[in-house]
Formats: C-alpha cells, sequence, structure tokens
C-alpha cells in the first residue's frame, strides 16, 4: 500500500523541476499534496508564464493531463489543519522543490511559519524521507550550515545541478536528471534518464 508524497513550491528559482516532479509522480499513479508558498506562486508566474491562485487552485493551470493516473491534491500554504501537518497522517515521503533559502532556513532551525514549513517538520520528527531541492549560487556559509543541520536531522539535500552523462540533448533531458535522482530518493520508479554503465 502506497501513502501520499508531499510536494511544496517554495520561491526559488527552478519552477520548471517541481511542474516536471508532479507530472512524473501522477503519471507513476502516485497521489500527492501539494503546497505553494506565495514566492513560489511567484516564482511559476514569472520563470514558466503560469499564473496560480492559491485561494482558487486550479491543477489544471499548472499541470497538464498526460497520463495521469495519481491524482493531486492542493492545500493552502496557510492550512495547518491540512493532513501533512501531522505525524499521524501517513505518508511516504515530502519534497520541497525548488527549495528556498528561508525555507531551508527555517526548517533547519525548526521554526515552521507556514504548512510546507511544518510538514518539513512533522517528516523529520517522523523519521520520514524529506528531499529538499535547494537551487542557489554561490552557497553562503549560512545556507551550507543550514544544509549541514538538516542533513543530520535527517532530510536529505539533493540540489538542483543536473548531471551531463546521460546524453543531454535540450534543457528537458537537464530538468529529467533532477527529477530523476529526486524520484530515486523516493523510491518512485522512473525511466528519465539514461542511467551510469547503463546500456541503450
Amino acid at each position: 500500500m502506497t501513502h501520499p508524497i508531499c510536494i511544496g513550491i517554495t520561491g526559488a528559482s527552478g519552477a520548471v523541476y517541481a511542474v516536471r516532479l508532479l507530472e512524473v509522480l501522477r503519471a507513476s499513479g502516485r497521489d500527492v499534496h501539494l503546497s505553494i508558498s506565495p514566492s513560489g506562486r511567484d516564482v511559476i508566474r514569472q520563470e514558466i508564464g503560469v499564473t496560480v491562485d492559491l485561494d482558487d487552485f486550479r491543477l489544471e493551470s499548472l499541470v497538464a493531463a498526460g497520463d495521469a493516473r495519481g491524482k493531486i491534491e492542493y492545500f493552502h500554504w496557510q492550512d495547518f489543519l491540512a493532513p501533512m501537518a501531522s505525524g499521524s497522517f501517513l505518508t511516504d515521503g515530502m519534497v520541497i522543490c525548488p527549495c528556498s533559502g528561508t525555507t531551508l532556513s527555517a526548517v533547519a532551525a525548526g521554526a515552521a511559519g507556514n504548512l510546507i514549513q511544518r510538514a518539513a517538520e512533522v517528516h523529520l520528527k517522523e523519521r520520514r524521507k524529506l528531499v529538499l531541492v535547494p537551487r542557489e549560487t554561490p552557497l553562503s556559509l549560512a545556507h551550507i550550515d543550514n544544509m549541514r543541520r538538516v542533513t543530520e536531522a535527517g532530510a536529505v539535500v539533493l540540489p538542483a545541478s543536473p548531471g551531463w552523462y546521460h546524453g543531454v540533448r535540450d534543457v528537458s533531458d537537464l530538468v529529467g536528471f533532477v527529477v530523476a535522482r529526486t524520484c530515486d530518493q523516493l523510491g518512485v520508479e522512473q525511466h528519465l534518464i539514461k542511467r551510469w554503465g547503463e546500456k541503450r
């Protein structure tokens, strides 16, 4: 039996990674509980030209139906009554993609100010998989220290740093690399990239 995977989209550059991750999870038949911060909404609009209404969310505004076997349920970023805010609600992990420096800091400090940060705290305290996908460069000492702290607490820091060894033809291959590595962390089967040593 599988449980939902929680996805938080925050205000770092790299909204395209989040959208592709949602598409892959749906296509694989995984249910998703989604929350988007106001800054995450702003980055989505700036980077991919999609307007998302956080108060009246329409999934089709963000993700095309495609081969969708899994369902996506949206929760407002201020809704602390959402299932993902409680450890008694079972999940198969959480990804914050992209993960802003502010969100990273809040998770490292255990100082939740919104649903995404609270859900991350829950995943740490319940010893469940938490994957943070920062997209920042260069890194300050504070970023590095916060990454160390969340790693010591049990999270996986998976920077949006695509590899080039899998036969890159265009930008979608680079996006696919990061999404593939994220899915690997969640134990979700994917065929987005050619693995090292794998022949095709």
